[in-house]
């Protein structure tokens, strides 16, 4: 992989090239940016894969989540490779891994400056980019340039949320639930007439702790009853095989005043209610402007969540709850209603398939991959297994430092700080991960594959202790 820096001198490289070809009709510049698609990511905070009713869900309906799934393509295997919000963002804006970008927790670190960041490559490439929301990140973006910005500081709150309008505004409280207020601006930022391709990322504040409702939704799931995960009343100390790293992190349900019980998942359920009507109101404005074919929409979510498996809560581990989030992509000029995929797809594959989708080259230092072939249903040789880390220890929940590899059917877990533990698991027969096969001498051969295998994608991905 080439140094970080570089991506700065690829681009510049590139913007020169393009100077150099000034004698090229203005003309066949405008068809070029005509033909190129808009682009709307909507993120959400802590979303797992199966929180909306296109995935099976039984209690949640998101007609318009589906919607975006039903008319594009829908992602059954979509990870993020640190399930942590700063980190895990920060992956989706640059295609790097957290060890590589630097934000490897949530202590309000920069993003390398030498990491490439798709949202510049974007304005670079002529695009009008606007971010709405919630970041997550050091300076909550304020410190990069945009062509419009309504962002906030840190978690922000659900009601009557402080905003700051443009990168240098300043931060004033508005009156109403925040992912409608931050809707709100996307949609009159949406509705203005422009001469160039447009990217607006909208990310919501929702389904994120401490889950409160919008006023119009404060009696819904009132009479429903949330059903216990199979594992909800497993004794994790006393469970064969769980290493104590898992059974001892600090994420139990009961253990905290405001999640005493699965009474919480109905909030869950409720604040992203709220997400599928604003997701609503921006598939209405592009249908009223036009646009809504032009338009590619990606929707996903920075991280996973346990809802009671285990009786846990919050992420973190590498546990398929916590790991695998939703995925779907509309755009009917390159992908076929009601395409499914199994492929694993990842979280640095936004950034470089983003920007494939935009006529540009994603540079060779991001480590994910462009997922547009795979959207074309184009045969392509695709990745079989992927690295995931997890580092922000000592810390909240209190879960151990580890790393990992995942495979389309097995998965191994190393807390690699003293005491080290391992859990490993075929997720074909066992997708609950009950039954930890570390150190079963039948699978010794399957052990010692998976920790070579570890090892190589540390090493193909620059990987090194932080």
């Amino acid at each position: 992989m080439k140094p970080l820096s570089s991506a700065r001198a690829w681009m510049t490289s590139l913007l020169l090239l393009g100077a150099a070809a000034g004698g090229i009709a203005a003309s066949s510049a405008t068809a070029r940016t005509a033909v190129r698609p808009n682009l709307i990511f909507f993120l959400t905070d802590d979303q797992r894969w199966d929180a909306l009713s296109f995935a099976g869900n039984k209690i949640l309906k998101t007609p318009n989540m589906d919607r975006i799934a039903r008319e594009g393509m829908w992602f059954e295997n979509m990870f993020v490779t640190n399930s942590l919000c700063a980190p895990s963002r920060s992956s989706f804006l640059t295609g790097l891994y957290s060890h590589s970008h630097g934000v490897i927790d949530n202590k309000q670190r920069q993003i390398d400056p030498a990491a490439p960041f798709m949202p510049d490559l974007l304005r670079e490439a002529g695009y009008e980019v606007a971010f709405c929301g919630k970041s997550h990140v050091r300076g909550a973006l304020r410190d990069r340039e945009w062509d419009y910005y309504f962002g906030y500081r840190g978690q922000g709150r659900y009601h009557r949320p402080i905003i700051a309008e443009g990168t240098d505004g300043q931060d004033r409280p508005y009156e109403g639930y925040m992912d409608d207020v931050v809707t709100g601006k996307a949609v009159e930022w949406l509705k203005r007439k422009r001469t160039r391709p447009f990217a607006l990322f909208l990310w919501f504040k929702a389904p994120h702790r401490s889950w409160q409702r919008a006023r119009r939704h404060q009696d819904l799931y009132r009479n429903v009853t949330i059903p216990k995960p199979d594992t909800f009343d497993d004794d994790l100390k006393g469970y064969p095989g769980k290493p104590r790293a898992f059974a001892e992190a600090n994420n139990k349900i009961g253990d905290f005043n405001d999640v005493r019980s699965l009474e919480f998942v109905k909030d869950y359920y409720a604040s992203l209610k709220a997400v599928d009507e604003n997701v609503g109101r921006v598939f209405d404005v592009l249908e009223k402007t036009g646009v809504l074919d032009d338009t590619a929409m990606i929707y996903s979510g920075d991280n996973g969540f346990f809802l009671g498996e285990w009786r846990l809560f919050d992420k973190r581990l590498m546990h398929e709850p916590s790991i695998r989030v939703p995925l779907m992509i509309r755009y009917p000029k390159m992908v076929k209603a009601r395409s499914r995929t199994k492929k694993m797809a990842l979280n640095i594959d936004i950034a470089p398939t983003m920007l494939d989708l935009a006529g540009v080259e994603p540079p060779r230092e991001m480590q994910g991959r462009s997922l547009v072939p795979i959207l074309k249903r184009q045969k392509v040789d695709w990745r079989k297994d992927w690295l995931y880390e997890y580092f922000e220890f000592p810390g909240p929940h209190s879960v151990r430092k580890n790393r990992g590899v995942r495979t389309d059917r097995h998965k191994l877990i190393h807390y690699f700080e003293e005491p080290q533990e391992w859990e490993m698991y075929d997720l074909r027969t066992d997708p609950g991960e009950r039954n930890n096969l570390w150190n079963n001498p039948e699978y010794g051969q399957l052990q010692r594959r998976l920790i070579r295998r570890l090892a190589e994608l540390r090493q193909e991905t620059g990987d090194v202790e932080p």
